[in-house]
């Protein structure tokens, strides 16, 4: 039988934050019209303000990656409980950045938003679908790239189990 390598869970949160990562400067970077920052900053400060937002959401990813391997006792929920995972990731992501919005719009005056921008219930829309949208993105992406990264296929365990079973030597 074939011995197949478990990625750490470094290496999962590490697969994790670089999906986050660049699935979230894509969001950034297309819904950045929606707020004032992109009428009042030059060239440089725009890039500045899209990378720290889009590290910003790495870190909110990373802590829904980690409260729901907590809630569901598993690492590798991507991969073992990805609907119940991802409903966690989900849920909390949405809930702290509709405070977040609420609270950097409104308390702090840290952004604002465009004219454009559509709100629900005081808070920007398009913050809210991403976190709708990309967590199960960044789950089917993790679940494709975690065996290419970790040098296995649970495809190719499950078909060398078998082949065991019905040939034992």
């Amino acid at each position: 039988m074939r011995n197949i390598r478990t990625p750490s869970i470094t290496a999962r949160a590490g697969l994790w934050s670089a999906l986050a990562f660049g699935l979230n400067l894509i969001w950034e970077i297309a819904h950045v019209r929606l707020y004032t920052i992109w009428a009042k900053e030059d060239g440089m400060s725009l890039a500045w303000a899209l990378l720290h937002c889009s590290l910003g959401d790495v870190l909110i990813a990373l802590a829904m990656f980690a409260l729901a391997g907590i809630v569901l006792w598993r690492a590798d929920w991507p991969t073992a409980r990805p609907w119940a995972g991802g409903v966690i990731v989900v849920i909390g992501a949405m809930v702290f950045t509709a405070w977040s919005e609420w609270y950097n719009v409104y308390r702090t005056g840290a952004w604002s938003y465009a004219p454009s921008m559509p709100i629900i219930f005081g808070v920007g829309l398009s913050p809210l679908l991403q976190w709708l949208i990309l967590p199960p993105v960044t789950v089917a992406a993790y679940r494709v790239l975690l065996p290419v990264m970790s040098g296995s296929s649970i495809v190719c365990a499950r078909r060398e189990e078998a082949k065991t079973i019905m040939n034992p030597r």
